[in-house]
């Protein structure tokens, strides 16, 4: 997708300075003494929480509030942000550095799901909240509907504690560590519960991996 198509289907100017900023890594920022899409993401990540929160209020009057948390974290995590920047193609517009480049990081979730926050943040500021929720949901929209279908599926890390805590063992406990440089740091997460190690698991964030080693355990338990 190109920067005009993108620009289209987000409904923002081709010379949108927003939009630029939005596509524009730290990695490179640093080097071309400009502005990065860190602060846009910050007003990202709060403009996309509102939008579905909105969304499932208004669209699901049926489930309660914690049902409706959980849908809402099955939508609104890395992995999935990471998934709707790649139906925009952010990663192909996202200016980063080379050795951001060379080490993959156009395609790593972490690096997506901040750009996404962020081109979300750049439509909000140049278009307001409506046209935003309009553009959000038109991607969201399917995975928000399978959240609420079938929540059980939402929040592995909730799953496993209701399962410990049934169990006598209380909270699972995650142990986690991180290797790498800033930009590339891949984190690797334990999970224990009744001091058993059930799992161990790799992300690019801590969130990511805690997530996973809780799936991990999960499933190994449901065989």
């Amino acid at each position: 997708m190109s920067t005009s198509e993108l620009s289209a289907r987000l409904g923002v100017g081709d010379e949108s300075e927003y939009l630029a900023t939005a596509l524009t890594h730290s990695s490179y920022a640093k080097e071309h003494h400009t502005s990065s899409n860190e602060r846009l993401e910050f007003l990202g990540d709060a403009v996309v929480d509102l939008i579905v929160a909105q969304h499932l209020y208004r669209g699901y009057p049926t489930i309660d509030e914690g049902e409706a948390t959980i849908a809402r974290s099955q939508v609104v995590n890395e992995a999935a942000l990471a998934r709707f920047a790649r139906t925009l193609g952010l990663g192909e517009r996202l200016r980063v550095n080379k050795g951001v480049e060379r080490e993959g990081g156009r395609e790593r979730d972490s690096i997506l799901a901040d750009a996404f926050e962020a081109v979300v943040a750049a439509v909000y500021l140049e278009r307001g909240l409506d046209h935003t929720t309009g553009v959000v949901i038109s991607l969201l929209d399917e995975a928000i509907a399978q959240a609420v279908e079938h929540p059980t599926q939402a929040d592995p890390k909730a799953q496993l504690r209701k399962w410990s805590e049934s169990q006598g063992h209380g909270a699972p406990l995650y142990e986690v560590s991180a290797e790498g440089p800033s930009h590339a740091v891949q984190f690797t997460a334990t999970v224990v519960v009744g001091g058993e190690v059930l799992a161990t698991a790799q992300g690019t964030s801590r969130k990511s991996a805690e997530a996973q080693a809780a799936l991990t355990a999960w499933n190994e338990k449901n065989k």
